[in-house]
This record gives structure tokens, sequence and C-alpha cells, in this order.
């Protein structure tokens, strides 16, 4: 697998939240390279790893395939779109962003922005009831193309940085989707110590909906969120943080199996493979805390990613943490949780 295809693919697909269409239909076209019988359920992209034998407990891998992004709210008479967010935006960000919105077909926009000559020196930050996209387009003729509830992203390409770092919108969580499949990748022709399931989940962003389906219908015994979190940046607190190309980040917290994080470590040091902690002290907003208490329960851990400017156009990775994070997740299911 060429990982960074693998990762700029999915991120230059578009998938806001409740609007995860072509971005799933990708990801189950990759899938089923590993998992034939892989479909799309309640939005959600399934698969089955592998033969499954009684006896061997179920293993549930999770990424989620949705993005923030927008969502249209009205149409203004002078022809302006006016929008509010999906998931978490930094509305520090929205002046003059370049935007698609995917209305019966994409139409280009790009959000108002007033020059700082018009300002007075007003430093503001940009109200959702204040904010507009200028398409172009009059209001006759947008509203042929465009209405309420249709969903809005970014307009940004993945761009190469030095090394093996990339910038792109949706990195989170495109690359633990690739994270995943490479996983899959580096398994094949190996014992496996589980039956392994997979599933690329809708609606993370707007708090984990299509994990909460997906956890109820598998009912995993042992389930591994793998997601972004947090990756060091000047002036941010580093006790918050983990540090790009230093491997994947294992979670350790109060609503997670302690058993599945020390074996995450375990798997790592014994694999050689680089890797961080994150110490959280309560839930982890990630998918995570919907597979440890659905149904009966499952022995729950994550797995993420260090990113940068996490929910902007311009997320930052380094494709070597999407290797080892992948490697990671081979190793621990070759081996019983034990």
């Amino acid at each position: 697998m060429d990982i960074k295809n693998t990762v700029t693919s999915l991120c230059e697909v578009s998938g806001a939240s409740g609007n995860e269409d072509a971005a799933a239909e990708l990801a189950l076209d990759m899938l089923r390279k590993y998992c034939p019988d892989a479909h799309i359920e309640s939005g959600n992209v399934i698969g089955k790893y592998g033969t499954h034998s009684s006896g061997k407990p179920l293993l549930v891998l999770d990424a989620h395939i949705d993005q923030v992004g927008f969502i249209v709210t009205s149409i203004t008479d002078q022809g302006f779109v006016k929008f509010s967010s999906i998931g978490g935006i930094d509305r520090r960000l929205l002046p003059a962003q370049p935007v698609v919105i995917h209305g019966i077909k994409d139409v280009r926009g790009v959000i108002c922005s007033v020059p700082p000559h018009l300002s007075k020196g007003d430093s503001k930050v940009l109200s959702f009831d204040e904010a507009a996209i200028d398409t172009g387009f009059p209001a006759d003729e947008l509203k042929k193309l465009v209405q309420p509830g249709d969903t809005i992203t970014y307009d940004v390409k993945h761009r190469t940085l030095l090394g093996s770092r990339i910038t792109a919108p949706s990195l989170d969580d495109r690359c633990g989707v690739a994270a995943i499949l490479r996983s899959l990748e580096l398994l094949e022709g190996s014992e496996c110590a589980y039956n392994v399931a997979v599933i690329f989940s809708t609606q993370e962003e707007v708090g984990e909906r299509g994990a909460a389906i997906g956890a109820y219908a598998l009912d995993a015994d042992v389930a591994l969120a793998v997601d972004v979190s947090f990756g060091w940046a000047a002036s941010e607190d580093e006790k918050n943080c983990g540090y790009i190309g230093k491997g994947a980040m294992i979670g350790i917290s109060p609503s997670l199996s302690r058993q599945v994080s020390r074996k995450l470590i375990a798997v790592a040091e014994n694999c050689g493979l680089p890797y961080q902690t994150e110490v959280m002290n309560g839930l982890t907003s990630t998918n995570a805390d919907r597979y440890s208490v659905a149904r009966s329960g499952a022995k729950t851990g994550t797995v993420s990613i260090p990113l940068r400017n996490m929910h902007t156009p311009v997320e930052v990775i380094d494709l070597e943490d999407v290797e080892n994070t992948a490697r990671l997740l081979a190793g621990f299911m070759k081996e019983n949780l034990q």
C-alpha cells in the first residue's frame, strides 16, 4: 500500500457528518481488498476480516469516516448563503476560506471577509449569524442548485511538506482509516488471535452516532478506536499534547480498559515501535466511549495519530506515524489480550 496516496485520496473526498456517502464509498472499495464481504449498513462501512471461528473473541477496529463542515441554513435575497457548523469549527478561521457547497451539484464559493481597510481595526471573531458565502450566483439561480440542509466542506487540497509530513483537511480521521487498512495488509498471511471486524463509522463529529449503532450491532469483546489527537505546536501546553513523528498515542483513561492499554504498550515495546501515552481523566471524546458501554460492554482502547491544527483546512500529520500506528494494530491482532 502507498500510504500517502491512500491518505490523500481519502482526504480529497467530501464527507461532512450526515453526508458521508462519497467518502464511505471510496473507503468501502478500499476495504473490500481485505474484507470481501464489506458493505454499508446504516451509513457505516463494515467488513469482516478473514475467517471467523468459534472460541476467538471479537476485536473491532473503528475509525470515523466523517469530517467537520458546515450546513446551509438559508439563502438571502442578495444571493449569499447563510450557514452554521457541523462539529467543532474554529470561527477565527472563517473569513476568506474557499468552500464547496454539496447541493444538486457542487457549487464553489468563498466565505465573505471584510477588508481591513473597512473594519476600523475591529478584530472581533466572526459569528455564524454574521458569516455568509459568496458563490457569484444570483439568488434565483442559486436556489435551483442549493437548498437549506446541504452540507459544505473546505475547498482545500493536500500539500506535501518536508520529509514525510503532509497537510490536508479531514486528516481527522481519514488517516485513521488508512492506518486500519494498512494494518490489514500487514496482517496478511499471519495468524490472528481474534475474529476481526472493521468499521468506518459515521457522525463521530456530532456525538459518535455511527459508532453507537455499530457498537450495538457488532457486540465486540475488544474494541480499538483509531483516531487523531493533539500534536504539539508552538504556544501549546506540551502536557496536553503528543509529538508529531514520535509514534502512536496510546490512551490511558478510567473509561478505557487498563488491560488493553497495557497490551498496546507491550506490543509497541516488543515490536520496537515508537509510542506515546495519552492520559485522560474521564471520557476520551472518541468512538471508544460508545464501545465501552454498548450492550454488556467491551474492553476498549484508543490508538491516536498526533495531528496539528485539528478541525481546520490545514491539518498536519507525519505519515510515519500512520505506518507505525498500522504496525501497532497488526501486532496487537496477533497476540491474545492475556
